[in-house]
């Protein structure tokens, strides 16, 4: 999302409305894109054996942790061991929804709403998961990435709606800059803010995506989330990305109260679980 002024933030509807939908399905996208209050889609993409950007979140198939008791898909290994036809029959959370391409969930998006594509692994145990890296480290981690980031975006350029590519890993968005640096991204924040605003400042990011309780002044800094402890931020991230120029989409928000203390304070995107919040 853009920085310009808003009188509400924009709703970006995660996993499409993952609170009510099964996750990360064309069903789910759709539903989510005829809501009036819906900005922006959240989506995460791996690789499948051969290569083709899927949209799922957990890198198991049958999921790292259960959803209210139930395993992700009724498929088990890891998606980028998978072969595409293996992935596409999985079934998502005992629905009839099965797991897409990234190209299919484009193609049944409309252009009105955007998409916002995590991307989420390329196929690797070792990610270097929300940290800054040293020079010498980042050709190295932008390899790993950049022949499946330059995938999604061969799949992405048949989508005329607004796109923003985020990601937890540097070495994504190294390779995201070098593939289509004509794409806004944002860096995803774990538990360091200041190797968060460290990337953006780094690959000159349109926007930054803090977790819930990364926003100072807020009730909801002192209490326990993502991988930040109960207290009040050190670092105003609202401020200093806002200064730069740049969006603060907030992941993830479950309550009417948590979107409306984010709302009150001034952030651009709210990253959220369930609909009917920005209305």
């Amino acid at each position: 999302m853009s920085s310009r002024t808003r009188s509400r933030p924009a709703v970006i509807a995660h996993r499409g409305y993952a609170g009510v939908a099964p996750e990360n399905t064309v069903g789910a996208a759709v539903r989510a894109a005829d809501r009036d209050e819906t900005t922006m889609i959240e989506i995460d993409v791996q690789p499948a054996a051969c290569g083709t950007p899927v949209v799922v979140h957990d890198e198991r198939l049958e999921g790292t942790r259960l959803r209210d008791g139930r395993p992700l898909t009724d498929a088990e290994g890891f998606v980028w061991e998978m072969p595409l036809e293996g992935v596409r029959d999985a079934r998502v959370l005992g629905t009839d929804e099965t797991v897409p391409t990234l190209a299919a969930l484009l193609e049944a998006v409309p252009e009105a709403v955007g998409v916002n594509v995590e991307l989420k692994n390329p196929g690797a145990t070792d990610l270097r998961f929300g940290e800054t890296l040293a020079p010498d480290e980042r050709d190295a981690r932008r390899a790993v990435w950049a022949p499946f980031v330059e995938r999604v975006v061969a799949e992405c350029r048949a989508f005329d709606g607004d796109l923003l590519f985020s990601s937890f890993c540097e070495g994504a968005l190294a390779a995201l800059r070098e593939a289509a640096p004509e794409y806004a991204a944002a860096p995803l924040i774990w538990d360091d803010l200041e190797a968060g605003l460290t990337i953006a400042d780094r690959y000159d990011c349109e926007a930054i995506h803090p977790p819930r309780n990364a926003v100072a002044g807020v009730p909801l800094a002192t209490t326990v989330y993502a991988g930040l402890p109960a207290a009040e931020p050190a670092i105003d991230v609202l401020e200093r990305a806002h200064a730069d120029g740049r969006a603060v989409n907030v992941w993830t928000v479950e309550t009417w109260g948590q979107f409306e203390q984010l709302a009150a304070a001034g952030v651009d995107g709210i990253i959220a679980d369930y609909p009917g919040f920005g209305t």
